[in-house]
């Protein structure tokens, strides 16, 4: 299984527009970010998980060949704004591209996105998709590889990450239940956000990310959905456990 990095940056990426702190000038390339997204190339099937505002960009850089299905997270826009541009995938696979969410997040895709959902006098050049409403309770299958929500709390509302064998992708938590921290017990990496220093209302700050680290245990611990409050990559980095690592755009890890 490999994991791309996307983008690991918070709703309005590093740099921030007309912001001169000092991170946001850095000229260190794993202090630019993009909105958080990643892809799981498993097996011979890929799987997007969120299309951002930066989507095309993130998919002319890592060369992505195909997408086989895209999950979404939650409705806000760093996370869905991209969506119309998966235009090029859905043409050259000549197929609908399945999508998987909650039935809240299909509804304000549909408000957003209407023409993409048309099924009469259809725009020619919208996206086709293939709407799959998931049920936060039970695994699902795609592409023949078992895939299992993870319900957590972004604030108020409920929102889902998602585990794929021995690796675990949540991004925008604040808090879980015990129920869902079962699901994830036995993962060789985890990937969690953790925005600032400073406590945040509906996002896991640094403190908050690694006592959840310690209470999951993986192998491995990746922080993603980084604002520009975090501090610069490399002296991050270095205050953190041996096993939790600062992600960075275009990161690429195999398990």
């Amino acid at each position: 299984m490999k994991i791309y990095f996307l983008g690991t940056g918070t709703s309005q990426g590093i740099p921030v527009i007309a912001n001169n702190s000092p991170v946001c000038l850095s000229t260190d390339f794993k202090d630019k970010r993009l909105r958080t997204s990643i892809f799981v190339e498993w097996d011979n099937s890929i799987f997007q998980i969120d299309c951002g505002p930066d989507f095309r960009q993130q998919m002319l850089v890592s060369k992505c060949p195909k997408i086989d299905a895209i999950l979404f997270t939650h409705e806000h826009a760093d996370h869905t704004a991209g969506f119309d541009d998966i235009r090029p995938f859905c043409f050259l696979q000549k197929k609908a591209i399945p999508i998987y969410a909650q039935q809240r997040v299909i509804n304000e895709l549909k408000k957003r996105f209407e023409y993409v959902f048309e099924t009469e006098n259809r725009y020619p050049g919208a996206p086709s998709v293939e709407v799959n409403v998931i049920d936060e309770h039970n695994s699902f299958k795609v592409q023949g590889k078992i895939i299992t929500p993870i319900s957590v709390l972004h604030g108020d509302l409920p929102i889902l990450g998602y585990r794929f064998d021995k690796f675990a992708y949540l991004t925008d938590v604040k808090y879980i239940t015990d129920e869902n921290l079962i699901k994830l017990q036995n993962l060789e990496v985890l990937v969690l956000n953790a925005l600032r220093i400073t406590e945040h209302p509906t996002h896991n700050n640094l403190e908050e990310a690694l006592e959840f680290i310690k209470i999951i245990k993986p192998k491995k611990a990746f922080l993603t959905h980084i604002g520009f409050q975090l501090g610069f990559h490399e002296e991050v980095q270095k205050s953190l456990p041996k096993n939790v690592y600062l992600a960075y755009d275009n990161l690429q890890l195999t398990i």
